[in-house]
């Protein structure tokens, strides 16, 4: 039995595939993780979905910014661009069933007792336990009737940090942002969603969030994340473990065994 954590796959279903078949994956003794952005930009969101779900418990995954962006457009409250490749899916039978089982995913989770997951990262305040604490308050509104609501208010940078916070919507969309897009802090720890550079780009005065000391984490704790594929295997840390590497801009799809620590990586050269 192994535990594989796959970064951002971004609906690139053949890819995924390969990957699977490369670690000799097999949903009857092991699981797949995901760190979200499970759709979006790559060309078969819909097979992606399809398969992930049929997986049932042996598939277990956060949502991404891209999933999340997914929710907003079923609802009408955003469209899809053309880069987000979504058409295929958005015509889908199965589209009302893949969406019901996306909202009940959370942004956060453990994986075990020492490794998060989560899409962009763990805010350098916050502790394993308020990051899950502040997953919950999102996942309960994307599991209610209040999804709509919800996904109306979700847009937007402000607020920067969760003390200038005015009330509970701008607090849930400081959550979904420092979980679901965050890269960059400044030296007040607020959030600048704008800079999607590799750290050895970074602007005078803001630093990668895995960078900044924070009180609350406890030693030996790891965090698994995507989202930032600038990163591009740049980040060499056994605690803060980055698997986007951008198979949809031309990269790798990578993938972690958990058990060894081993990383398994496809791409169109493999």
């Amino acid at each position: 039995m192994a535990n594989y954590i796959v970064g951002d796959i971004q609906g690139c279903y053949t890819a995924l595939q390969k990957l699977l078949k490369k670690v000799n994956f097999n949903p009857a003794h092991d699981t797949l993780w995901a760190v979200g952005d499970l759709v979006a930009r790559g060309d078969d969101s819909l097979s992606t979905l399809d398969f992930l779900y049929d997986l049932g418990d042996s598939f277990q995954t956060v949502l991404g910014n891209h999933d999340l962006h997914l929710l907003a457009i079923s609802q009408g409250i955003r469209g899809a661009k053309r880069n987000d490749n979504l058409d295929k899916l958005l015509r889908a039978k199965s589209l009302p069933r893949l969406l019901d089982w996306l909202r009940q995913k959370p942004l956060a989770r453990m994986i075990d007792k020492n490794t998060l997951l989560v899409h962009a990262g763990l805010y350098p305040k916050w502790s394993f336990q308020d990051c899950l604490k502040y997953s919950d308050s999102v996942t309960k509104r994307l599991r209610s009737d209040k999804l709509h609501d919800f996904l109306q208010n979700m847009y937007g940078d402000a607020p920067k940090n969760l003390d200038s916070a005015a009330n509970g919507v701008e607090k849930r969309r400081f959550y979904v942002n420092a979980m679901t897009r965050m890269r960059f802090v400044d030296a007040d720890l607020n959030l600048d969603l704008s800079i999607k550079v590799s750290p050895l780009q970074a602007p005078k005065g803001f630093a990668p969030w895995f960078t900044i000391p924070n009180p609350e984490r406890k030693k030996k704790q790891r965090i698994v994340f995507g989202h930032w594929a600038a990163l591009n295997g740049l980040l060499h840390d056994p605690l803060n473990i980055g698997l986007d590497t951008g198979y949809v801009w031309g990269g790798s799809l990578t993938a972690l065994r958990l058990e060894d620590m081993k990383f398994f990586a496809y791409n169109k050269q493999s």
